[in-house]
């Protein structure tokens, strides 16, 4: 009886901390402090994805691969010091875009409000007018996070799941950090803007389990295509990830997918369990546009509370690749 007493409190500790990280962050955080604050970041946003509109697609990768590593505190954002790598240099890192951008926006909110907005609030609230700029959908972000004072190159690999992983492995993946699985699969959906380095899939067409054949989860009339646009070796080359409509968010990607046409062995795995391939094909066979929309925008939410700074944590950074 004493241990059943216990483990229920011991859950119900885990659910206030889980509540009270969701309620430090809300919309409308700086509406006294900063109250103009998204219109800036929309502004900001829209003038360089207006002139480059390839940018947009980064900001949203760069903004999942700071929330899966020490949690949305804008540690993605900074630079390495005499001390050591920071996270920028890992190798799933280097082939971010977009830090110029973010420190636009930032220094465009600093002239407004000096030393308020935190550079991990400005890269949720960027990712979200990149998604909007694409045609995808928008949302309320709830604010309210602090920037984060370290970054280490080490826990890139061990937090951020690669394009290789099987579904098992993204499930644990996504779990550790409180996703489930149609989180997964919902956010997987943003592989429906931006391109990637053949790099990133190649070893799908050459020599798969080394005998010089390709992944047979892979349709294997696409795979000519893939390999005339990607030659053995290729470190250089970006392959659209949703050929044809890489600039416009929807929901061709799950298209892709049911077709056993998605570039990673990630997207193919989406496959391989009963709530992924559900969604995958439900969203494959008739379009569920608003239903998709209303789903990212949601998991985008989660996704955006993980293990955030609040209250006295962290700090509010002067410029986001430098701590203060």
């Amino acid at each position: 009886m004493a241990f059943k007493v216990i483990a229920v409190f011991v859950l119900f500790l885990a659910v206030l901390t889980i509540s009270c990280n969701a309620q430090s962050l809300k919309v409308g955080f700086y509406e006294k402090t900063c109250p103009n604050v998204e219109a800036i970041v929309k502004e900001t946003t829209n003038t360089i994805f207006s002139r480059a509109p390839t940018l947009a697609a980064p900001i949203l990768r760069m903004h999942f691969h700071d929330c899966f590593v020490r949690g949305c505190d804008g540690s993605v954002l900074l630079n390495a010091t005499g001390n050591g790598q920071a996270e920028k240099n890992a190798i799933p890192n280097q082939s971010l875009r977009g830090f110029g951008s973010i420190d636009r926006v930032k220094s465009a909110v600093e002239k407004k409000c000096p030393g308020v907005v935190s550079c991990a609030d400005i890269l949720a609230l960027a990712a979200r007018d990149a998604v909007s700029f694409l045609n995808g959908p928008s949302w309320k972000v709830p604010l309210g996070r602090r920037d984060g004072r370290v970054s280490n190159f080490s826990e890139v690999l061990s937090n951020l799941p690669p394009p290789f992983f099987n579904i098992t492995q993204l499930i644990a993946s996504f779990a550790a950090k409180g996703l489930n699985s149609k989180d997964l699969v919902v956010l997987s959906g943003g592989h429906t803007i931006g391109t990637s380095h053949c790099t990133s899939f190649s070893n799908r067409l050459y020599n798969f389990t080394g005998r010089g054949d390709s992944d047979p989860s892979l349709d294997s009339e696409y795979v000519p295509r893939l390999m005339s646009k990607c030659r053995p070796g290729d470190q250089t080359t970006l392959a659209e990830m949703d050929p044809g409509s890489f600039k416009t968010f929807d929901e061709d990607y799950y298209t892709l997918v049911a077709k056993r046409r998605g570039l990673f062995t990630s997207d193919s795995a989406l496959l391989d369990d009963n709530v992924t391939r559900d969604y995958v094909r439900r969203h494959a066979i008739s379009s569920q546009r608003l239903k998709f929309f209303e789903d990212f925008a949601v998991s985008m939410v989660k996704m955006g509370n993980i293990e955030v700074l609040t209250g006295s944590n962290g700090e509010i950074r002067r410029q986001c690749a430098f701590v203060n």
